[in-house]
C-alpha cells in the first residue's frame, strides 16, 4: 500500500443536533477499500468534521502505515485548522485539532479542502447514516 486518499465529511441537522461522520478510504488508483458511516450523538458541524478525520486516524494507525496520507475534506475551516493556517478561534475545538496532530504525527499527511461536489461519497455516508436515527 503506497497511500491512500481518504475523503471525510461531517454533519449535524439542527447545529448542534444530531450528527454524523462518513469516510471513505482509497487508494492511490482511486478504488475505495473501507468506508463507513455512524451517528456520534448531537454537536455541532464543525465538531463532526473533525471527528470524521479523527475516525479516519484512527482507522489507519491499526494497519500497515502507508507511505503517504492524503486527506480531502470540503470543510475549509477544519483544513486550515489542521494545517495551522487558520487559528482556532473555538475553544472546544482545540483538543480535537490536537487529536488530529497527535494521531498524525509520525505520518506524512497532507490535507486538502475541495468542493463539496467531489465530496459526495463521504456525504452520503453521512446522510445515510443520520437518516436511520
Amino acid at each position: 500500500m503506497n497511500g491512500l486518499n481518504i475523503y471525510t465529511d461531517g454533519g449535524a441537522r439542527g447545529n448542534p443536533g444530531p450528527a454524523a461522520i462518513g469516510v471513505v478510504v482509497k487508494d492511490i488508483s482511486g478504488k475505495i477499500i473501507h468506508q463507513f458511516g455512524r451517528t456520534i450523538g448531537e454537536t455541532t458541524n464543525n465538531v463532526a468534521e473533525y471527528r470524521a478525520v479523527i475516525s479516519a486516524l484512527e482507522w489507519i494507525v491499526t494497519r500497515p502505515r502507508p507511505e503517504t496520507i492524503n486527506f480531502f475534506s470540503d470543510s475549509t475551516l477544519i483544513v486550515n485548522q489542521i494545517k495551522g493556517d487558520w487559528k482556532i478561534k473555538e475553544g472546544h475545538l482545540k483538543p480535537l485539532a490536537a487529536r488530529v496532530r497527535q494521531l498524525a504525527g509520525h505520518l506524512s499527511v497532507t490535507y486538502t479542502a475541495i468542493p463539496r461536489e467531489q465530496n459526495f461519497q463521504a456525504d452520503a455516508l453521512v446522510n445515510q447514516a443520520l437518516d436511520k436515527c
